[in-house]
């Protein structure tokens, strides 16, 4: 039995989704019943917990081979403080169950404390979970692809493309279907004490590239728009990012920017299947039927 955390997610739903087609007996750990129906659907099992009590977490994980761990997103308060609410409840959860392996969430660029902005909780984050699980394996994804579909109504409506990327720069970048797949390949192998695994696509990208693939997909120019630091703090405000989120997350696009988002020496790494062009042609088709 796997158990994912942050079905209702993407990386996590995406796991989810592997495992199962894999034919794996999967438990899926969701804050909210009314999600429950759609997974059930699939044959998995459905817990109800929330990652901050660590009794709730130990319920969820009991019985499992090896859980999907991670930090959800940030949507409110401060990032920092709820890494550490968070990690300290899934160790606890993970020791009290005497959990045989956990593949933890983290990116690429987390092997630095500061610097990097968000991705620096997971770097606190990893210190929370190693040795919580007998084996721990800490799958660190570059830029999700995915995270493009945040700014898909404007490439789709306009032919533009925002970024906070410059958009010559090529960094790591994957899907998360590839993301959700090494997760799962990962639960699916053995291994003893702790790995490192670094995740891009199959290879790096630019927001020129996705410009591309977002004019490819919809045929017609699409043009990036880079947005300059002074001006993110304003846009970020105007679409209801709190400040302390919205620190953080300019705090990350400073450190892709300075090079600081950048792969360990020494770590294991692997690149995904799957092409930019079929990952924003997903994110427009759903833009598009909505």
């Amino acid at each position: 039995m796997y158990v994912v955390f942050g079905a209702s997610g993407r990386a996590g739903g995406e796991t989810a989704r592997a495992l199962i087609e894999r034919g794996a007996a999967v438990r899926i750990v969701l804050r909210r019943a009314e999600e429950a129906a759609r997974w059930k659907a699939t044959g998995a099992q459905v817990a109800i917990a929330r990652m901050e009590e660590a009794g709730a977490v130990a319920a969820a994980l009991e019985g499992a081979s090896g859980a999907f761990l991670l930090n959800p997103p940030p949507v409110a308060g401060d990032p920092y403080a709820r890494t550490e609410e968070i990690g300290a409840a899934l160790a606890e959860g993970a020791r009290r169950t005497k959990l045989p392996k956990a593949v933890v969430l983290s990116s690429v660029g987390a092997q630095h404390a500061f610097g990097t902005g968000v991705i620096a909780t997971l770097n606190r984050l990893e210190a929370l979970l190693e040795g919580a699980a007998t084996a721990t394996a800490f799958l660190r994804p570059g830029y999700f692809v995915e995270t493009w579909s945040e700014v898909a109504e404007a490439a789709v409506a306009e032919g533009v493309l925002p970024t906070f990327l410059e958009p010559a720069q090529k960094i790591p970048m994957v899907s998360t279907i590839d993301v959700g797949r090494a997760a799962a390949q990962l639960l699916c192998e053995d291994w003893a004490g702790k790995r490192i695994v670094e995740l891009c696509g199959p290879e790096d990208w630019s927001a020129g590239d996705v410009a591309t693939a977002f004019a490819n997909a919809l045929g017609r120019s699409v043009t990036p728009a880079f947005v300059p630091p002074p001006q993110r703090v304003a846009i970020l405000a105007a679409a209801g990012v709190p400040a302390e989120v919205a620190k953080a997350l300019l705090g990350m696009y400073d450190g892709i920017a300075s090079g600081q988002v950048a792969h360990e020496p020494g770590t294991e790494f692997r690149r995904g299947t799957v092409q930019l062009n079929a990952a924003v042609e997903r994110i427009v088709s759903v833009v598009q039927a909505a």
